[in-house]
């Protein structure tokens, strides 16, 4: 119905308890109807993942937001799939938007895949809702925490002045979902800019060590980036190097912006595109004159 208040689905991947997610979801009060599902337990790294191993199973608490009472859901599965419980089985309507974060730890560069932040909002696009990940720049050791020594409260309110604008305005075309990063020290003062995807790879894996390889070897990470010479209209750069608030909009589209047509004559061979550079030929030797 047209006077109905807008329904918001909140989701993350640090898992029903992170403090996170609850920052936001009280960012949020006042703006429409509240409806949480997120994971049961801690699910970063899990992208936009489906495992067969999830059972699914939903179980509900109690939560006091502002004074209000609310039934939230844990969900045991991954952030995307808490998205689809929360779609399909959990929400009495269609959501309005849907808002996955707030995430220990900033989802930028070309690892944004990896992160599951941003894998339930591009679930939640796939159901045509205009979603938000919302991440929060920490220190590594604070990563997989539930610490208390974040402070969410600028990332909240960039959370919910982002939000509103996505309530408020039809997206232009092929923005499916907005992706937000802010520094660390951040204020709602701080500046923010809208950024690119940038294509440099922040967090490396790292090495296993162990003696042999049936040992346990889980793979773990290090920040290991210049952000200076990252793009400079990248998220990248604008969180890292310029210490300012990243919104960086993503589509889920994820064709190459190439020339399709000119792909095509390069891949058959087509003479008016050749693969390699035509080749130099030196010049003939001039032969001497009768007389020289």
């Amino acid at each position: 119905m047209a006077n109905e208040r807008p329904l918001i689905l909140f989701t993350n991947d640090d898992g029903i308890e992170s403090p996170g997610l609850w920052a936001a979801v009280e960012a949020f009060h006042g703006l429409g109807e509240l409806l949480v599902a997120a994971p049961k337990t801690q699910q970063s790294g899990t992208g936009r993942s489906m495992p067969l191993a999830s059972e699914g199973r939903i179980h509900t608490e109690e939560r006091v937001v502002h004074g209000e009472k609310l039934t939230v859901y844990a969900v045991e599965g991954t952030p995307a799939q808490s998205v689809q419980h929360g779609v399909i089985e959990l929400a009495p309507r269609l959501p309005s938007l849907i808002v996955s974060g707030i995430n220990y730890g900033d989802n930028t560069g070309n690892g944004v895949t990896i992160s599951g932040t941003v894998g339930a909002c591009l679930e939640g696009a796939s159901f045509g809702i205009p979603s938000l990940a919302v991440s929060q720049q920490t220190h590594h050791d604070l990563h997989l925490t539930y610490s208390t020594d974040v402070d969410f409260r600028a990332a909240a309110f960039f959370a919910a002045k982002f939000g509103q604008w996505l309530l408020s305005n039809a997206r232009p075309d092929d923005v499916d979902l907005l992706k937000l990063d802010v520094p660390i020290g951040a204020t709602p003062e701080t500046p923010w800019k809208v950024t690119r995807l940038s294509r440099r790879r922040v967090y490396w894996p790292t090495r296993p060590e162990r003696v042999a390889l049936s040992d346990v070897g889980r793979m773990g990470y290090h920040l290991n980036s210049d952000p200076s010479e990252a793009e400079p209209d990248s998220d990248v750069y604008v969180l890292m190097h310029e210490k300012q608030v990243s919104i960086t909009p993503m589509s889920l589209d994820m064709s190459s912006r190439t020339d399709l047509y000119r792909l095509r004559q390069i891949i058959t061979g087509d003479e008016a595109y050749p693969q390699t550079a035509p080749s130099k030929k030196k010049p003939l030797k001039k032969e001497p004159a009768a007389g020289d």
